[in-house]
């Protein structure tokens, strides 16, 4: 029986298991109707890629998560190099953080000289779950939650078919992804208060991106037609879903935008219909035993976790963040000015740059940079007049 939380985990999973691994022949559509049944889509898995079942009764949550990340990421990998080796997998996986994560990867090389591409990849794993509470390398990872960690399986199965991975190529999922949700999010006529908060998140989490909020969204902007993998089209149409689910009733609107969604994501009927099915299916299933579904959906459990990480992270550097932000004289202005009035386009571009510029001189705020960072710079942004009431107010006098 392994340990999800004691090193040399991965090596002991995959040889225990080698000869339970599913093989999918190839078909990416089993592997991702298989990766649905796990809940990994869902963001709460309940089990695993495996011929036979794994006892987790005594794992936690996290470690029922980093097994399921790991089962996925060797699963995908199997599809597409299926006769190779477990250690051929460890570093082609490997490889593939060093193309998304650069700079952490060289801080854990740093701290771990000798160590395995295994030993290393858990490490990953602990970041991109946030599992290891007490890790000083814990403040260098990507706040990632469960619910788009699937993200990180469609872009290592574009490396695996590409030997490659261009730079704009996660930014461009992600972006679609909020895109999406934003705009099924504002569909809904009958809100409920959950509803009304993940609008509400979505809205300042895309205010100082290239739109400004979701009112002024247009489907148009979506170009799906990039979207040439199976996997990203059928992931972003369950993003859609999630984003969609509150009472297991869709409405005509929400109707008629999963249709056009999915025919500009060149989905069939039946696929669309699938991904309907099995999103209620799995809901009515786990409901009960998954806390977030009990109140809204997985989307507004993804900025829930997301605010609670990062504004540890905030506090924890509280008086660095604090001088830095004193020291910079238009960003505090501008900042001041924001609680009074909307900034201009510029404006909030300048706001987000050198907020940025600040969050790269704070090694545990450097989140902010990498993928998905966009996402969470609302979160820190709020968070500025508790770090500066004083100084707010004195400046709102001033205007």
């Amino acid at each position: 029986m392994i340990n999800p939380s004691a090193n040399g985990w991965i090596v002991k999973f995959l040889s225990e298991n080698q000869a339970h691994f599913i093989d999918f022949q190839g078909d990416h559509l089993a592997f991702y109707d298989s990766c649905r049944k796990t809940g990994f889509i869902y963001g709460y898995v309940v089990n695993f890629q495996l011929k036979i079942p794994i006892d987790a009764s005594k794992w936690s949550y996290d470690e029922i998560t980093k097994v399921g990340f790991l089962n996925t990421l060797y699963s995908i990998y199997s599809v597409e190099r299926k006769l190779e080796s477990p250690d051929d997998f460890l570093l082609s996986v490997y490889e593939f953080y060093k193309i998304i994560q650069p700079e952490n990867l060289n801080f854990i090389k740093k701290m771990l000289p000798e160590s395995s591409k295994s030993a290393r990849l858990e490490q990953i794993i602990d970041e991109r779950i946030q599992t290891n509470q007490n890790s000083l390398s814990k403040n260098f990872s990507h706040i990632i939650t469960n619910a788009l960690l699937f993200i990180d399986v469609i872009a290592y199965h574009y490396y695996l078919k590409n030997e490659t991975l261009p730079n704009d190529y996660l930014k461009n999922i992600e972006s679609d992804c909020i895109k999406i949700v934003s705009l099924a999010l504002s569909l809904k006529q009958h809100k409920s208060k959950y509803d009304e908060l993940v609008v509400k998140l979505f809205e300042n989490s895309i205010r100082y991106t290239k739109f400004s909020t979701v009112d002024t969204l247009e489907y148009t902007s979506l170009k799906l037609h990039k979207h040439t993998e199976l996997l990203e089209r059928l992931y972003l149409l369950d993003i859609a879903q999630m984003a969609l689910w509150s009472d297991q009733e869709l409405e005509a609107s929400e109707i008629v935008f999963l249709r056009k969604l999915s025919s500009d994501l060149q989905l069939n009927d039946d696929l669309l219909q699938k991904s309907i099915e099995n999103m209620n299916h799995f809901i009515k299933e786990y409901k009960d035993e998954i806390p977030f579904f009990n109140y809204s959906n997985p989307i507004k459990h993804f900025y829930d976790q997301a605010n609670k990480n990062v504004t540890k992270l905030i506090i924890r550097n509280k008086d660095r963040l604090t001088k830095e932000i004193k020291e910079s004289g238009e960003l505090m202005q501008l900042l001041a000015k924001s609680t009074a009035k909307d900034l201009s386009k510029e404006e909030k571009k300048k706001v987000k740059k050198q907020l940025l510029d600040i969050c790269k001189t704070i090694p545990s705020l450097t989140i902010f940079l990498l993928p998905g960072g966009s996402l969470l710079l609302p979160i820190l942004i709020k968070f500025i007049p508790q770090l500066l009431p004083s100084a707010f107010n004195e400046n709102l006098e001033e205007d």
